[in-house]
């Protein structure tokens, strides 16, 4: 039996459990007792459970929690624990995030780009992705996601409800992954393990934020939202964080050693397939 334990089990690790077939043990972590119910796996609120026992059964490792001002709360509970199992596990996956990268000013980055984070956030997670790598002997693979995107968490509600702003910053590009090819990535890598592997986890399309929104309008036959300047734009401090960079991710490793081929290859595709599915003309997927 193969045995994922899955720190914070949310949005892209749930997806992940959907793909991975029945032979498959998953225990997943939650910070809050609201969010057992309904996860479809079992699941331990943590912190509070101890989770040793799963760790030292544990084949598979996802880490999906963000690092705090602590740092990751994952290695500040269990790392001495964790590189104690690290000759046995088979595979340890991080969720870092392409801001790892910094600003490139809308130029092309890959995985070995210099990583010259400007947020706070993005300076967390490279102190953590360096972190696991100082772990020895662990079969770390670090997947740096773009914005990602899915049923649920997409532009079609702020659309129709008449909030959602095209927001204008020249020369800003942002890249993005729909939820089930993140899923589908993770999922090559747990068969195609390469331990050391840092892959950026993105579509083929990068595009100005403002092109996303007013593509999701003309799909809804609604009027494409007015521009707001950036400099105007009334913004909370972390959606302002995400103007701060600008870059075009590379997901050509991804492809190449996975063999990955996207289901949604650009954000036309995967918002097409959204709308298909909330309009009902699609099967709905079991979430």
């Amino acid at each position: 039996m193969k045995k994922l334990l899955s720190f914070g089990h949310g949005y892209s690790a749930r997806a992940l459990a959907r793909q991975l077939s029945d032979d498959w043990d998953i225990v997943g972590t939650t910070r809050s007792a609201a969010k057992v119910a309904g996860a479809g796996v079992p699941m331990r609120v943590w912190p509070g459970a101890d989770l040793s026992d799963d760790i030292k059964s544990a084949t598979h490792l996802l880490i999906s929690s963000g690092p705090g001002e602590g740092g990751d709360p994952v290695l500040r509970d269990y790392a001495d624990l964790i590189a104690e199992q690290a000759g046995r596990l088979t595979w340890v996956g991080y969720l870092s995030t392409t801001g790892v990268y910094g600003d490139h000013a809308g130029g092309w980055v890959d995985e070995t780009s210099p990583l010259t984070p400007s947020t706070k956030r993005g300076k967390m997670r490279l102190q953590t992705e360096r972190a696991w790598q100082a772990i020895e002997g662990l079969p770390l693979h670090i997947f740096r996601l773009a914005g990602i995107y899915g049923p649920g968490r997409g532009p079609f509600a702020k659309v129709r409800n008449g909030t959602a702003r095209r927001i204008i910053k020249e020369g800003q590009v942002f890249s993005r992954i729909h939820v089930e090819d993140i899923a589908q990535v993770l999922a090559a890598s747990i068969a195609h393990p390469n331990p050391g592997a840092v892959y950026n986890v993105c579509d083929h399309d990068p595009a100005p934020p403002q092109d996303v929104i007013a593509h999701a309008a003309e799909l809804l036959g609604r009027d494409v939202p007015p521009d707001v300047p950036f400099e105007e734009a009334e913004m909370t401090p972390m959606a302002r964080s995400f103007y701060a960079e600008s870059k075009r991710v590379s997901n050509s490793r991804m492809r190449e050693e996975l063999g990955v081929e996207l289901t949604y290859p650009g954000y036309r595709d995967g918002l097409a397939a959204m709308l298909a599915e909330d309009d009902g003309t699609l099967p709905q997927r079991d979430h």
